[in-house]
């Protein structure tokens, strides 16, 4: 299956229950059975109930899509089975259970027909689904920073989930109609810790659901910044479904096949929702509008969401049994593949200098711009959101955000920030760089972020112990980061120490921590020059060195650095710090590949525009001082 043939999932349950309904009683006391006939609250609609209060409904439409449908790999009844989204119900105590139940009703019907035919296996998959809040957005008009769940509310919800699709025989794990890719992240985030612990290794399914034709989460994100956002966590499949029918989903599958470099799947549904929310496609039309994902080699599985029944599935079998699958596509080389509401390469990146350089904004920094300092003291997040829009506007690819200050609650102030700043479009479209001086800042920050960010920074200077700890959490989240030449000696300087530091924090990093090292951004220290020091005179020549060799012996890893730093001598006369950056960039990133850094893009200059006589004395400050 998936490489040979164009592997079958199943259809609606929902639906299929819907159906029943209308043939069968199934009422409130159906709902409640014998075990919850005295449920303090309503239940009926509780669909992920009936595996424990009507389980041969429930295995009945297993064994309807398995036979009828000829599905390869069987849903389990668990959409909704979280503790969170049976809150509804007064049922969260029973979490475990259904999930359990869920899986062990679809586990018996998978096992029996394989042993029917062993040449046809059955599998079943653990569907999770997105539970009835969102972490992103936030649940007042009034009140952009609220939210009415947390990451790691998240995540202890769906670990139960996991947990109890496991016990009871799950072979996959779906996170699956994803509206909102921070509570997916979670739920990844939970799988892994599951893994981990067991020492199982399960294949992941995620597929994501484009609410309309714009061709974006509930959320705000494109299929490929969707995509970039959960990558790291290795899916074996990953997908679209629900919301729209086959045949409108047809550019955003194929925009989802170009970028994944894993399966591809597909379940959409019977078309769009009529004006009584019933579904009208017949599984003909259905198994045709579908018939364009086989021609094109888009995808490896395919099944029905909303509105498809056995019927659809099996005219959609027959519709993919005379097509192959979807080719895995080669292997490249690897890149940094950050994400806001969109995605970006950071490889693939040139600035408005046509320069091939990230440019990380700097004026969300309480350290780097007094105005902003003064509205994050005053509370004026909504100024400040003004700062960070300008900053995308004027060139910056990437948004450093940092509010470290003594006066200051830094853990309430980023994360009050960026649950702001993540409503913004405008400002959201780019990927962010979580800037602190303490760990548990940036981790605050990163927990309300959907997309990929950069994390600045870590070092070795808190022990090789520490420094462990705190890249294997940013890897499970699947934060890039920023890693400072500073060791437990200090802060490296000369081009020796700066090489030193880096290689051993890249080793570390690759072989201990298993850190893709594509999201492995070096910071060796871009230090104070022209001060008539005679200590500082090589500050600059010893960066660019070190920034070729480090890119020669740590393979695909990203060189930054605060270019601002380099000037401080010159405080206060803008036009010779411009001239001084503008020199440095030119060498640092066309001489020696630096990639990255953090700049007031709008006062960046070519080295064209610096005045002839300026641009000879910037110069000399990058030639070697005996």
């Amino acid at each position: 299956m998936f490489s040979t043939k164009i592997a079958l999932y199943d259809g609606a349950m929902g639906t299929m229950i819907q159906n029943y309904a209308k043939k069968n009683k199934l009422e409130e006391e159906e709902y409640r059975g014998e075990r919850f006939k005295d449920w303090t609250c309503n239940v009926k609609g509780n669909n992920d109930m009936l595996s424990i209060t009507q389980p041969q409904i429930i295995q009945g439409i297993y064994r309807q899509y398995l036979v009828e449908g000829g599905s390869d790999l069987i849903g389990t009844n668990t959409f909704s089975s979280t503790t969170i989204a049976m809150g509804d119900y007064e049922m969260e105590p029973y979490a475990y259970e259904l999930n359990y139940e869920g899986a062990r009703l679809a586990r018996e019907v998978c096992d029996e027909l394989t042993a029917e035919d062993p040449s046809k296996p059955r599998f079943v998959v653990g569907a999770i689904g997105p539970t009835n809040r969102t972490a992103s957005i936030s649940p007042s008009v009034e009140d952009p920073a609220a939210r009415n769940v947390t990451f790691d509310e998240l995540v202890d919800t769906y670990f139960e989930q996991v947990v109890g699709l496991m016990d009871g025989g799950a072979d996959i794990l779906m996170v699956e109609t994803i509206f909102d890719t921070l509570n997916a992240k979670a739920a990844l985030y939970a799988i892994g810790e599951y893994l981990e612990f067991s020492g199982l290794d399960v294949p992941i399914f995620i597929s994501g659901t484009l609410v309309d034709q714009s061709g974006r989460t509930l959320s705000g994100q494109t299929g490929e910044a969707f995509y970039a956002s959960i990558r790291h966590t290795k899916p074996m499949c990953v997908g679209l479904n629900c919301a729209l029918g086959a045949k409108h989903m047809v550019p955003f599958v194929e925009r989802v096949s170009k970028a994944a470099e894993c399966f591809v799947l597909v379940y959409s549904n019977a078309g769009l929702p009529n004006v009584m929310g019933g579904y009208d496609d017949t599984p003909e039309v259905m198994a045709e509008d579908n018939k364009v994902f086989f021609e094109n080699g888009w995808i490896n599985m395919v099944g029905g969401c909303c509105g498809s029944t056995p019927p659809h599935i099996k005219a959609i079998r027959e519709m993919a049994e005379k097509f192959k699958p979807r080719p895995l596509p080669p292997t490249t080389r690897p890149k940094m593949w950050l994400s806001g509401l969109e995605d970006l390469k950071v490889e693939d990146v040139h600035n408005h200098l046509g320069l091939p350089f990230l440019n990380v904004g700097e004026r969300c920094n309480i350290a780097g711009s007094i105005k902003f300092k003064k509205l994050i003291m005053a509370g004026d997040y909504g100024s400040a959101m003004d700062i960070a829009k300008k900053q995308v506007e004027d060139g910056a690819h990437v948004i450093d955000i940092n509010v470290d200050d003594g006066l200051l609650d830094g853990l309430a102030a980023m994360q009050k920030f960026v649950k702001i700043a993540v409503t913004e479009p405008e400002i959201a479209k780019a990927p962010f760089m979580l800037d602190a001086s303490k760990f548990e800042i940036v981790m605050a920050g990163l927990k309300w972020c959907q997309g990929k960010c950069i994390v600045n920074s870590i070092s070795l200077k808190v022990g090789e112990e520490l420094f462990i700890e705190h890249a294997t959490l940013l890897r499970k989240h699947g934060a890039a980061v920023v890693v400072m030449a500073f060791d437990e000696q200090g802060q490296a300087a000369t081009e020796e120490e700066k090489v030193r530091i880096c290689k051993r924090s890249y080793d570390i990093l690759v072989n201990k921590v298993r850190f893709p090292p594509e999201d492995i951004v070096f910071d060796p220290n871009v230090l104070t020059i022209g001060t008539g020091l005679e200590e500082h005179a090589n500050y600059g020549v010893d960066f660019i060195n070190a920034t070729k060799r480090i890119k020669e012996e740590c393979p695909y890893v990203k060189i930054s650095g605060g270019i601002s730093n380099l000037s401080f001598g010159f405080r206060g006369v803008t036009k010779i710090r411009e001239s001084i950056h503008a020199v440095f960039l030119h060498h640092a990133i066309l001489d020696a590949g630096m990639d990255v850094g953090i700049v007031n893009a709008k006062e960046m200059l070519a080295t064209g525009e610096v005045e002839p006589e300026l641009r000879k004395a910037a110069d000399a400050l990058f030639q070697p001082k005996p």
